[in-house]
């Protein structure tokens, strides 16, 4: 195809690949002219034309024969990875997939609330040694949950605690700005944040703000019957401090699908913990995921031809 509107670069995000994309992207803009590029010289050839640019990433390469591109959509959230400042020489915006994750992530934190809540991890384990012993377990219902960060995920969270009348307390970067939770803190007041909650949600992008944010302080501060849910980056955490308060039963339980390092080493005492769940950075595995990156992207097009705002724009 030549002189293509939206170009689909060759990309494979949570095992789908790019023409699940492209028949997402098609289905949703049926007048445009949509290109797949199958090969590294197929892309080079049709971005020379294209408007439009979806992907992982763009190099400066395909970028310096990009003639006519306006806008690169990256189907991730995180932009960090991209040559900003080279697109932003070139004049084309960029945009992410901020939101895309929110249902999918959400679902996750809620689920690992209860799975604490009502000891699963004890269940599966006495399961399989065929034991049949109760033990106790508590509710979700009317706790106290911090959310730390409250971007489309933790919005998301939030919004799907409410059938469970938690109170809420949300952590953010402005907190004048207010935000969906009952209490909203500053990152200043974090400790101040966490101290009452049974439930510490981390939705937090990772900054030099949020690197090792709960620390061993943190975690001291924190109830000793709270659980820790990491969807963020492992970073965010110390793991040496989270594994010695965890080994004492200082908080009741961790929930972790990002860790630091990652991936976890067999030998890692985390693994060895009865009261850590981890899973494998599975948190944002979804089979909608190309159905809402082209939601996004194509309320963009038509936002390029009206000359509105940009949708999650980022340059």
């Amino acid at each position: 195809m030549s002189d293509p509107d939206v170009l689909i670069l060759r990309q494979t995000i949570h095992g789908l690949g790019p023409d699940e994309l492209a028949a997402a992207v098609r289905e949703r803009l049926p007048d445009a002219a949509v290109a797949r590029a199958r090969t590294p010289a197929e892309e080079r050839e049709l971005i020379r034309t294209a408007r439009v640019a979806v992907g992982l990433t763009i190099d400066e390469e395909l970028l310096a024969v990009a003639e006519e591109l306006e806008l690169f959509a990256c189907v991730f959230a995180g932009t960090g990875h991209l040559p900003r400042d080279l697109l932003d020489d070139h004049g084309v915006a960029v945009t992410n997939a901020s939101g895309v994750h929110g249902p999918n992530i959400a679902e996750h934190v809620v689920g690992s609330m209860i799975a604490h809540a009502r000891q699963f991890h004890r269940a599966y384990r006495q399961q399989s040694r065929r034991e049949w012993r109760t033990y106790e377990t508590t509710e979700v219902y009317g706790s106290t949950v911090a959310v730390v960060g409250l971007g489309a995920i933790g919005r998301a969270v939030v919004d799907r605690l409410a059938s469970f009348e938690v109170e809420t307390v949300g952590v953010r970067y402005s907190p004048e700005k207010g935000g969906p939770t009952d209490e909203v803190y500053g990152f200043d007041e974090f400790h101040e944040a966490v101290a009452d909650a049974e439930y510490v949600v981390l939705a937090c992008p990772l900054t030099e703000t949020t690197r090792g944010l709960v620390d061993a302080d943190a975690l001291r501060t924190m109830r000793p019957n709270a659980v820790l849910v990491n969807i963020a980056r492992g970073q965010v955490v110390d793991t040496d401090a989270l594994v010695t308060e965890l080994r004492n039963n200082r908080i009741r339980g961790a929930a972790l699908d990002v860790t630091d390092p990652e991936p976890l080493p067999e030998d890692h005492p985390l693994w060895g913990l009865s009261n850590a769940t981890i899973t494998p950075h599975n948190a944002g595995h979804t089979p909608e995921y190309y159905e809402r990156v082209a939601e996004i992207l194509a309320d963009n097009v038509a936002r390029l031809e009206s000359g509105d705002e940009l949708r999650n724009r980022v340059v």
